[in-house]
């Protein structure tokens, strides 16, 4: 635990308009999970980014095992050993499990052009059996669950003898069993004297996973600490700059006599949902659990209009509608944030303001169906403001945003 791995110094990141990183630091030592934790935007990600290559920082100074090093790109990183598992999994869908694995660095025979499929599905499986997951090392990648996946990119970076292994949340889509078995392996590779650094919103799970815990606000480092001696309270406070003193609020009597404004009865659509029923009432927050597959993106889906339900009742306010589409969710006040923003939640390519103004867009038409860009942008300026949304203009493209960022836009 003595030998530091990973030193970073004055890391300076700049992007058009935003300071994403002001003089942070970071070190990590060997056999060590290091968790780093802060808010949306508080420069997590774009930090770890500049470890693995994929991001080249304005100033400061990385060291490896003491030695300064200067990584261009994530080849020059994966070089160094080190291995990034971004939150949106970077694997290729269509092809197999050892593929994936091994992409780039194929086994093969002669003549050399041929790949080795026997040697490729032997070297995957040997990688997969040190992590003890038993996965087909000939199976989809399009065919696993996400915490399956999760653990191929594992597999990947054990493949490349990682000395380091950057995680970026890696438990926001898995359920209790899931997150156990990749802590089952976090720490056998920690045993190993992998580095590991664990990006989480999950504060809770840290106790159970970390060794020290380093807290970043507004691109800065603000402390690290000794998980053992961290109180969740602690962390908070130097997370959001101030001490929160609320409580968890007790919910009131006359909270649970408040009107019901979303109830579903006995909704069905093929096996996805069976006979589905709750009511939501106004002020509360209702919590829908489940296991990977159990039906909870179904049903929202569902009630926002994405799928159509085949039988059942869906009431707002006390009054029976038919959803039949997004439009048809969205007139009746219903928002639905999806769990893979990049994909279904944003317009990557279109602006910042044009994806802020986009679900309620017929606000800002004309009698003669123009729009008005004076109403959107006031729009668009109100919500980025309230959001602390960081970007040098709302006219710049969605994609420019980081994800804490790309979260708020939606």
């Amino acid at each position: 635990m003595s030998d530091l791995l990973v030193s970073m110094e004055g890391i300076d990141k700049s992007f058009p308009g935003v300071r994403a990183l002001d003089q942070a630091r970071f070190e990590l030592r060997a056999g060590e999970v290091h968790a780093l934790v802060g808010e949306n935007g508080a420069g997590k990600s774009t930090l770890m980014k500049v470890l693995a290559g994929v991001v080249r920082c304005d100033a400061g100074a990385i060291r490896l095992g003491g030695t300064a090093v200067a990584i261009a790109s994530p080849r020059a990183a994966r070089d160094l050993g080190i291995s990034i598992i971004h939150q949106e999994l970077n694997l290729v869908p269509h092809l197999t499990v050892a593929q994936n694995i091994f992409l780039g660095r194929e086994p093969r025979r002669w003549p050399w052009f041929v790949l080795d499929e026997r040697a490729l599905d032997d070297a995957a499986r040997a990688v997969l059996d040190r992590l003890r997951v038993g996965i087909d090392p000939r199976t989809r990648v399009s065919d696993l669950t996400v915490a399956m996946q999760q653990m191929v990119e594992i597999a990947k970076a054990l493949a490349l003898d990682a000395r380091v292994l950057i995680m970026d949340e890696p438990t926001a889509a898995l359920t209790t069993t899931e997150i156990a078995e990749l802590f089952r392996i976090t720490r056998e590779l920690r045993a190993r004297g992998v580095g590991i650094v664990h990006i989480s919103h999950r504060l809770e799970e840290l106790p159970e996973i970390s060794d020290r815990i380093t807290v970043m606000r507004d691109g800065r480092t603000i402390e690290t600490l000794a998980t053992q001696t961290a109180t969740l309270d602690r962390i908070i406070q130097r997370m959001v700059g101030r001490t929160l003193y609320e409580p968890a609020p007790q919910i009131p009597e006359v909270a649970r006599q408040q009107e019901v404004v979303l109830e579903l009865r006995r909704v069905t659509r093929g096996r996805a949902i069976r006979d589905v029923s709750f009511r939501l009432r106004r002020g509360e927050i209702l919590g829908v659990a489940g296991l990977v597959g159990a039906g909870r993106t179904e049903v929202a889906r569902a009630i926002f209009g994405a799928d159509r339900i085949d039988s059942g009742e869906i009431l707002v306010r006390g009054r029976p509608v038919r959803i039949r589409s997004p439009r048809d969710a969205v007139r009746l006040g219903i928002g639905y944030l999806s769990e893979d923003r990049k994909r279904y939640g944003l317009a990557l390519g279109m602006a910042i303001e044009t994806n802020i103004a986009l679900a309620t867009l017929r606000r800002c038409v004309g009698w003669l169906g123009t729009v008005n860009t004076a109403a959107t942008h006031a729009m668009a300026h109100r919500y980025a403001d309230a959001l602390r949304i960081r970007t040098p203009s709302l006219h710049h493209r969605a994609s420019s945003l980081s994800g804490g960022n790309q979260q708020r836009d939606r």
